[in-house]
């Protein structure tokens, strides 16, 4: 269990150091144009993205770190020799599964509650000063970036055109109420602003129409405070939004935006189920790569490494397919990041019968 630890923190930081290097390299011009100091780039930036790049690595480490050091054991005849001694099969796996679930624990945690505070400051220093350099994300000349279109409730929707974070305030506001498919409320306001004293918005030049079976009701008001079940907060384009909220803030982001009867919600579950599903597939790689790499075989390391590096590139690919279609299709997100785990929970299961005891 020393050497499982030992050599999973060692391949960490060594992946680590190489990942911040290349990245570094690449965004170069990006820090020039900024114009930050070297303190700076390190705590807004790579505080936050050295935890990010663990935590996407991390079961890739988890699986390369048994392979490597297991591999060498049965290199050296020493798992010939502790079965040899009267040992089980299922004794010698004991250190791997206790480690496996020490690890699994530590993801978990991560995932839930402290790689999305990292999470935001890499993304913010990211959306600041990176994306706003790369023509291919910088989307404001698509026509009207900042307007929002939201459905605040099951009859209710609200329209903002050129939405200022900085003044908390849109040049443009309607909301409409539905009842039977029929329109029975429209309000419509040249200027709205968010009023910090009193939480509540206020319209400007206002226009308000009722209709129902007697007629259309018109008023007019020059200015006209109304309470929304929306906040000045949660108008933004953040398209890092389901990564650095912690898990029970992402649950509660997406019960309200469910009750509000927000669509294309897929992204932010297969985030939630996969914040569960990725731990426990390190459990799943440490098994798969203790049964591949504890047989002793003529390639030695490399044969064992190859065939392990091909297996968590398919594991990835599968993890990929999966959420693509969820978010893209109609597969459900709960299954799309639980599928590649029930699949290689089948493999694990098929390599542990095969393997010499």
């Amino acid at each position: 269990m020393k050497k499982f630890l030992v050599t999973f923190v060692f391949c960490m930081l060594l992946f680590t150091v190489i990942a911040v290097a290349v990245d570094s390299s690449e965004k170069t011009d990006d820090f020039v144009k900024a114009n930050l100091s070297t303190s700076q780039i390190i705590t807004e930036y790579y505080l936050g993205f050295v935890p990010w790049i663990c935590s996407l690595l991390f079961p890739l480490f988890v699986f390369i770190a048994v392979i490597f050091f297991t591999s060498r054991l049965a290199t050296r005849s020493e798992i010939i020799a502790i079965l040899a001694s009267g040992t089980s099969y299922n004794r010698f796996l004991r250190p791997y599964v206790i480690g496996g679930f020490l690890l699994t624990a530590v993801l978990w945690l991560g995932s839930r509650y402290w790689i999305p505070k990292a999470n935001a400051v890499r993304s913010n220093f990211q959306s600041r000063y990176i994306d706003r350099n790369d023509p291919a994300k910088n989307k404001r000349d698509v026509s009207c970036y900042d307007c929002f279109y939201r459905r605040i409730d099951s009859n209710t929707f609200v329209g903002i055109k050129y939405y200022d974070t900085a003044s908390k305030s849109a040049r443009g506001f309607f909301m409409e109420r539905v009842k039977a498919n029929k329109v029975v409320y429209n309000i419509r306001a040249e200027m709205i602003k968010w009023d910090t004293a009193t939480k509540k918005w206020q319209l400007v030049n206002a226009v308000e129409r009722i209709i129902d079976s007697a007629g259309e009701k018109m008023s007019s008001y020059p200015a006209y405070s109304l309470n929304l079940n929306l906040r000045y907060d949660e108008l933004g384009n953040d398209e890092y939004l389901k990564d650095k909220l912690t898990t029970p803030e992402l649950i509660s982001y997406i019960e309200k935006e469910e009750h509000r009867g927000t669509e294309g919600l897929n992204s932010y579950k297969v985030e939630r189920y996969r914040r569960t599903a990725t731990p426990v597939a390190v459990l799943l790689l440490t098994m798969i790569g203790v049964v591949i790499a504890s047989r002793k075989t003529r390639g030695g390391s490399g044969m064992h490494l190859g065939l392990g590096i091909a297996i968590a590139a398919t594991f990835i690919l599968s993890d990929r397919f999966s959420s693509t279609f969820a978010v893209k299709g109609n597969f459900s997100p709960l299954i799309a990041a639980w599928v590649p785990n029930l699949v290689f929970t089948g493999v694990a299961y098929w390599l542990y019968r095969r393997t010499p005891k």
